[in-house]
């Protein structure tokens, strides 16, 4: 769930922060750019774990910015395929059900990878499984284990707004409502589901 990732980037360490030791800024700089971010086809970026290396700083010309090249590495939250985790259920709807951990909160189960004789409940709002004359629901807040099937990565850099005809106002740019990352998961197997139902 948690990985070692290495990194090579560029910091540049402000004329605020030279009063600081060079390590204590360079830290500083890594984590306020990368921590709780998600980097594309890396991960959701947790904190720096070390720095292996780093080059002479130099300063650039005109804004007093020192430019230090830099490798590291980072605890990245990126589960792998088939892995089993634990996670809260966040809400339901028809289409599924969207589950959170204490630090990510995109996480989708589609209705087709629930067990088999789940019914969508819509006056509840909340799925209930079926088996023999057994009654057992997905209650939000509930702790279950799902099994990662697959990831998604989504592009957030801001597209340009739509140029309009002649003496017409420019229209605003189309707002990209998918998350960075989301991974779906399955819930249709032995082990999977509400934790209570196997104590």
């Amino acid at each position: 769930m948690f990985i070692l990732t290495k990194i090579a980037d560029l910091v540049q360490i402000a004329p605020d922060d030279f009063r600081k030791q060079s390590h204590v800024a360079i830290e500083d700089n890594i984590n306020s750019k990368y921590a709780n971010k998600v980097v594309q086809k890396i991960g959701l970026c947790i904190c720096l774990w070390d720095i292996l290396w780093t080059s002479e700083g130099l300063i650039g010309q005109g804004d007093g910015l020192v430019n230090i090249n830099v490798e590291f590495r980072v605890v990245v939250f990126r589960p792998f395929k088939g892995e089993v985790i634990a996670a809260r259920i966040a809400d339901q709807s028809a289409e599924g059900i969207n589950l959170a951990t204490d630090f990510f909160d995109d996480i989708f189960i589609p209705w087709t990878e629930l067990p088999e004789g789940s019914e969508f409940e819509p006056s509840e709002t909340l799925w209930v499984w079926k088996e023999e004359d057994q009654v057992m629901y997905f209650d939000d807040n509930e702790m279950v284990r799902f099994k990662v099937l697959t990831e998604e990565w989504h592009d957030q850099t801001p597209s340009k707004p739509v140029e309009a005809a002649d003496g017409a106002e420019e229209a605003p740019a189309p707002t990209n409502t998918k998350p960075p990352y989301r991974i779906t998961g399955s819930m249709s197997g032995p082990g999977l589901g509400c934790c209570l139902w196997w104590e």
